[in-house]
């Protein structure tokens, strides 16, 4: 039963995606000339999607995980990382424009919506833009991968991606440069193609799913030596000890942003109601709802 509901699934997916696609278009040209330059592309503004933590996720990290971060931070001269602003969140997708007017176009572009979903927040670990590259890099807290909320969370990517990136004026600069360079064939394919890699796309009529959902707690320029990496690594082991079982929370809203280079959210936009669509414009307040 489950895997003719996923196969449903799937089938229903391809046939969104591909008439996004052809609904889709950018009002611009798409440039990918920064992808073999060897620095990265100068970033204007970047756009995104993303489900921001509920309040009680945040004050359970407040309280057990953000502490120690800050002085493990400290401690390795990331001062800079340990003062990034970054409003807590599970991003969807990403885009880059320098068109001011690309949240509401993000808006009337949504896909359909995932229902509110089900999730556990659970392990640590650190994660590199590219192997190789030395920075950008992270550290992150996943999502556990199983159950139907997840299933929802995959499907929406893969919507969403095809909605929403023709929006682009070109790639996510942080893809660019030595990170490009030190990608592997597959996520430079998704570079090119939409803009981001680690995202769900349609093609030749099957969905390929590379999207890890996860919230950053760090979000870093340095450059991750092995000894650095050594120090993240072992925080992470400690995070996990600290939070073995993770934490369950329900995501009711998803967000359009505005997000700094390396993907922290700077300031919300729109926040849209996953139960019944509504839309709050967070800097009036004022409501609306999706067409």
């Amino acid at each position: 039963m489950r895997n003719s509901l996923l196969t449903s699934l799937a089938t229903a997916l391809i046939a969104v995606t591909a008439s996004i696609n052809l609904a889709a278009a950018a009002d611009g040209p798409i440039d990918n000339s920064s992808l073999s330059k060897s620095g990265f592309r100068d970033h204007a503004r970047t756009f995104g999607l993303v489900y921001t933590l509920p309040t009680s996720v945040n004050e359970v990290l407040d309280a057990t995980i953000r502490g120690p971060l800050k002085e493990k931070l400290l401690i390795a001269k990331l001062d800079t990382e340990a003062q990034t602003f970054n409003i807590p969140h599970v991003t969807v997708v990403h885009v880059h424009s320098a068109d001011p007017s690309t949240p509401e176009k993000m808006l009337a572009a949504m896909p359909k919506l995932p229902p509110v979903l089900q999730v556990t927040l659970k392990k640590f670990y650190t994660t590199e833009a590219a192997k190789g590259a030395g920075h950008p890099w992270w550290l992150d807290l996943g999502v556990v991968k199983e159950g139907d909320s997840f299933e929802q969370m995959m499907a929406f990517n893969t919507t969403a991606t095809a909605a929403l990136t023709p929006l682009r004026d070109g790639p996510l600069p942080r893809c660019t440069g030595p990170v490009y360079a030190a990608m592997g064939d597959a996520a430079k394919d998704l570079v090119r193609t939409v803009g981001v890699s680690g995202v769900n796309v349609v093609k030749d009529g099957k969905e390929q799913r590379s999207h890890n959902p996860h919230t950053t707690l760090v979000y870093s320029m340095a450059k991750f030596t092995p000894e650095l990496q050594a120090q993240m690594n072992q925080a992470a082991k400690e995070f996990d000890q600290i939070l073995p079982n993770g934490i369950d929370t329900t995501f009711k809203t998803v967000s359009i942003v505005e997000i700094g280079f390396a993907g922290n959210v700077l300031r919300e936009i729109y926040r849209i109601s996953l139960e019944d669509g509504s839309v709050l414009t967070v800097a009036t307040g004022k409501t609306a709802s999706l067409k």
